[in-house]
């Protein structure tokens, strides 16, 4: 009786468990189905920012699937090269190259093995390089074939190392900016992209060498080399660029001392109104004649000495600084200085890079919240009146640069508000920043941006899935199946055990 009652048993389960998989399998056949997208991973890229006074190595990344064909960009890590630009190592053989290492030794280790044939790396070069083109073009293409051949060797996919015109760095940087503050497309909390419909904000870089003023404006621009067309997630911008080469902060610097020398008539020693009262020290003449910025005089000593005494006087300063810049001629219909072209200024503006350290310097050592043209110029004026002493009890900006922020700060004011016409109602619209976010603001962003558009977006994986539906249908149908599965199983056991008693 026993072995008839386990017979019955297994003959049911197996009975039971046969059908369920029968109707499974069938439904799977027919019912409706629909294609999903893997997960499309991360692509990578590297941009390498030469600028005239340091490199820097920014790490991006995005999806491998893009939205109307530009790569949703982030920040992935970033470092930076010790010592000067790759401009400074000019006539040093290697120099140029082993400046790069580290930064790239660093990309090998945080960019996946996988990827590294798929990553790109870009090298732009801006303003220091783009004046060393200018005064020794044979050196400048030789440090560019050096730090050509020191990326080729590593086993990213290199993609070039070239220099920057002025209106391609405004422009990027404009881009970088308006993508952090998400004016272009955002992604929202429903999981789809959205296009905000804001305005965007104008950009102001100020680097050691140029200065770029980037906006979109509805006027005519007058000179068309300023006139830059960009298509960025299915929309087209139009934007007035300007780069001022030789108003960076290092060559004003510069320019400022040339400027001493020839209206006080000597090379050996001068007085200089914008460093602190405090301040003394002797420079080489070859350190400021050495530049294409600054005119050479007609015959000096390179290796000669220049004694330079600080005098710390703000109207004094302000004179010298206002005659680096030219209101006197404009061949257009309006001008901003040095008789470029230059629309009437709109929006908010988004001020980075040396704008942003002056900045939060005068905030820092003066106390003065600057939000007015105003402002800025009170917080200069006690800059300016300041002993070097003074300045370093009030701030932990490096001791080196203290002696600069006279110059420096009445030189941001001149060229916002003189150069740019920036006034009391536009000021408050412009935003000091370093970065937004985890995100560095500068122009690298943006060229990667850009770069990414060129890039074939990477093959997603599909695979079938049942709609929700379906599925729903299935669990209900499992759950029956499952409960007449038990109801037989019981019924087998009872039948069993009455069995065994008979």
């Amino acid at each position: 009786m026993v072995s008839t009652g386990n017979r019955q048993q297994c003959q049911i389960i197996t009975a039971t468990g046969a059908l369920f998989l029968a109707v499974g399998g069938i439904l799977l056949l027919v019912l409706p189905s629909e294609d999903i997208k893997g997960s499309p991973g991360f692509m990578y890229g590297i941009v390498l920012d030469a600028g005239s006074s340091h490199t820097s190595m920014f790490i991006y990344k995005w999806p491998a699937d893009k939205q109307n064909g530009t790569g949703i960009v982030s920040q992935h890590s970033e470092c930076h090269a010790k010592g000067g630009g790759i401009s400074s190592y000019a006539g040093v053989k290697g120099g140029a190259a082993r400046s790069l290492k580290e930064c790239m030794d660093k990309a090998m280790r945080e960019i996946p093995t996988v990827r590294y044939k798929h990553t790109p790396v870009y090298l732009g070069a801006t303003a220091g390089m783009r004046l060393l083109n200018i005064s020794k073009p044979k050196e400048s293409a030789e440090v560019l074939k050096e730090v050509e051949e020191k990326l080729k060797s590593y086993p990213f996919s290199f993609k070039g190392a070239s220099i920057l015109t002025g209106q391609e760095e405004g422009a990027y940087g404009w881009i970088t900016v308006n993508y952090l503050l998400e004016n272009y497309i955002k992604y929202g909390f429903v999981g789809q992209w959205i296009t905000p419909g804001r305005d965007t904000v104008g950009a102001l870089d100020f680097g050691g060498a140029s200065t770029q003023i980037t906006f979109v404006t509805k006027q005519t621009v007058e000179n068309k080399d300023d006139l830059m067309k960009l298509r960025l997630y299915g929309r087209d911008y139009q934007i007035y660029t300007h780069s001022f080469l030789c108003y960076g902060r290092d060559q004003v610097l510069l320019r400022l001392l040339a400027h001493l020398i020839t209206i006080q008539g000597s090379d050996t020693s001068i007085i200089h109104p914008c460093y602190p009262a405090d301040y003394s020290s002797s420079i080489k003449l070859s350190s400021v004649f050495g530049t294409p910025c600054v005119e050479k005089q007609t015959s000096y000593n390179p290796d000669g000495e220049l004694q330079i005494k600080g005098t710390g006087n703000y109207n004094q300063c302000l004179g010298n600084v206002s005659q680096l810049f030219s209101f006197s001629s404009c061949s257009y219909s309006k001008c901003s200085f040095d008789g470029v072209f230059q629309p009437n200024i709109t929006g908010n503006f988004m001020a980075f890079s040396a704008f942003f350290y002056t900045h939060s310097f005068l905030q820092e050592a003066t106390g003065i919240k600057i939000w007015t043209p105003a402002h800025l110029e009170d917080a200069a004026r006690v800059i300016c009146n300041m002993s070097l002493q003074e300045m370093g009890k009030k701030s932990q900006d490096n001791e080196s640069r203290l002696k600069d922020y006279c110059a420096v700060s009445v030189f941001v004011r001149a060229l916002l508000v003189n150069g740019y016409s920036f006034n009391d109602r536009t000021f408050p619209q412009i935003s000091f920043q370093k970065k937004a976010g985890d995100t560095s603001v500068g122009w690298s962003l943006g060229y990667m941006l850009s770069l990414s558009n060129l890039l074939p977006a990477e093959n997603v994986a599909l695979k079938k899935s049942l709609r929700s539906g379906a599925w729903s249908f299935l669990i209900f149908l499992f759950s029956i199946l499952l409960t007449s599965a038990l109801i037989f199983l019981f019924r087998a056991i009872c039948h069993k055990n009455k069995d065994d008693v008979v």
